[in-house]
């Protein structure tokens, strides 16, 4: 295993209905926010959780919460197992993918670091499973 396991975030902008996923790599040094969020780094994110009104609806309406409850955590967040299990039904409902209804190919790194715990890619399921020590 390498010594820098790769942790996947899932970026959500509910106001323009954006849902991505990135590794730590894409958040810092790619335009992965500026993509999903319209701004150029997460500093003037917080800029935009502050001031758009629009964008802090959006958010107060997919999160149930009131206005001061809004955090960078709403938008921004260490990704789930139970998030990579929607992207993987994502993948393979997508009929250009070109991959058969069991089998999508490696997304991120064999090792990711998830909210749950670290996982290691299994070929033969075409998905993440706990890591095991020594496998």
């Amino acid at each position: 295993m390498k010594d820098s396991i790769e942790t996947i975030y899932i970026l959500e902008n509910p106001e323009k209905n954006i849902v991505k996923f990135a590794t730590d790599y894409q958040v810092r040094y790619e335009d992965i926010i500026k993509d999903v969020f319209g701004v150029a780094c997460i500093s003037d994110l917080h800029m935009m959780l502050q001031f758009n009104k629009g964008f802090q609806e959006s958010i107060c309406k997919r999160n149930g919460i009131m206005e001061n409850k809004i955090t960078l955590k709403c938008v921004i967040r260490i990704a789930s197992k139970e998030d990579l299990l929607q992207l993987k039904k994502q993948l393979t409902e997508e009929p250009s993918s070109g991959s058969s209804a069991s089998s999508v190919s490696r997304p991120f790194d064999a090792v990711i670091q998830l909210s749950d715990g670290i996982f290691q890619w299994d070929d033969a399921h075409s998905a993440y499973i706990p890591y095991q020590q020594g496998a």
